[in-house]
């Protein structure tokens, strides 16, 4: 199962299909929409797809289409719709997207030994936390969920590969 999704083409349908959801998700609920418009549960699927991938390079090569495909759907669901949103925002989630493979050839190290991929956690972490108190507002309680998941994810969970 693993290997049908954790690859470029299963990567890029699951970003396609959560992009259209969370956009949908923005348009008819309110809680859920903002969850998924927030950059901490973008990062906990980051890292699971990237420390779930059998090498390095497979999760820069997972991660990519997947944001990719979140971007594309999620953009084009907001044209078809008439939705509000900015060219500032898309802006800078495609940056992240292109970025994408850089933060996950990273977080894959994070379940190596040494202090260099705990000190790659804990910045995971801090960026996690300081996105959603910065960019969105501040802390609630779906963040202290899914900050929890990463510190489950990134300390203490065993990945065998």
């Amino acid at each position: 199962m693993k290997k049908i999704i954790l690859n470029p083409a299963g990567m890029l349908l699951s970003g396609l299909l959560l992009g259209a959801v969370s956009r949908l998700l923005d348009i008819y609920t309110t809680n859920l929409g903002n969850i998924f418009s927030q950059m901490a549960v973008w990062i906990l699927f980051g890292v699971l797809i990237s420390i779930y991938s059998d090498t390095k390079k497979r999760a820069m090569r997972n991660i990519f289409p997947f944001c990719a495909g979140m971007l594309v759907t999620y953009y084009a669901v907001a044209v078809i719709s008439h939705g509000v949103y900015s060219t500032t925002i898309i802006a800078g989630w495609t940056v992240f997207a292109v970025c994408s493979p850089i933060f996950a050839y990273f977080t894959w190290i994070t379940k190596e030994k040494g202090a260099f991929p705990k000190i790659i956690s804990v910045g995971i972490l801090f960026v996690s936390v300081l996105s959603s108190v910065i960019l969105f507002d501040g802390f609630r309680i779906y963040d202290v969920i899914i900050n929890v998941l990463l510190v489950y994810f990134l300390f203490i969970k065993h990945i065998e590969r």
